[in-house]
């Protein structure tokens, strides 16, 4: 067994699972055209890319829009991709950045939305107090910018100098957003 350090990661690079080590060898294949290659790929990221917009949209069918866009766009720059970080983390980025153009295409990327009152929020899902928790709909609740930041560290593992590069952030602002995504969090979380 091989030292984790030593695999050629730096460490401000998101782990990545067993089941996307070795993408070089599709990516390769797809970026010459193979379509074979890059439905293996679509297959083994989907999910996660689902996932990250499906937390940043708060919507099955936006998310669903979004997950379609990225890998429209991983297809279509497939060729860009220069391998010196893992495909899974260039993959991070271009679904970051789809979902951030989209937000503000939309004029949403900084709305103000943090914790509604008790009628708009049983509307979006939000827990009252004294019902469970659900962890999802409570970060769904965060504004755009400290969901997006929350969910990129916290839950994805980037560093924030990353996430300053990804979303176009001060590196000082993606640390505010976070201290504030934490603190609403606890704060619904001891409801």
């Amino acid at each position: 067994m091989s030292d984790p350090s030593s695999d050629g990661r730096s460490v401000a690079e998101p782990q990545e699972d067993r089941s996307t080590r070795g993408d070089g060898h599709l990516v390769q294949r797809a970026a010459e055209g193979d379509v074979e290659a890059y439905e293996t790929l679509y297959r083994k990221h989907v999910g996660r890319v689902h996932a990250l917009c499906l937390r940043m949209a708060r919507d099955r069918s936006e998310a669903e829009d979004l997950t379609q866009e990225t890998f429209i766009r991983v297809w279509e720059r497939l060729g860009s991709f220069r391998g010196e970080s893992a495909f899974s983390t260039w993959l991070y980025r271009v679904t970051v950045n789809v979902v951030v153009a989209e937000l503000r295409r939309r004029g949403r990327w900084r709305e103000r939305h943090i914790l509604r009152d008790a009628t708009e929020a049983t509307e979006v899902g939000v827990p009252q107090p004294g019902r469970d928790l659900d962890l999802e709909r409570a970060i769904a609740a965060l504004s755009p910018q400290a969901r997006l930041v929350f969910v990129l560290h916290d839950v994805e593992g980037y560093q924030h100098a990353e996430i300053a590069e990804l979303t176009g952030l001060a590196v000082g602002t993606c640390k505010a957003h976070l201290h504030r995504a934490r603190r609403l969090l606890r704060e619904e979380l001891i409801r």
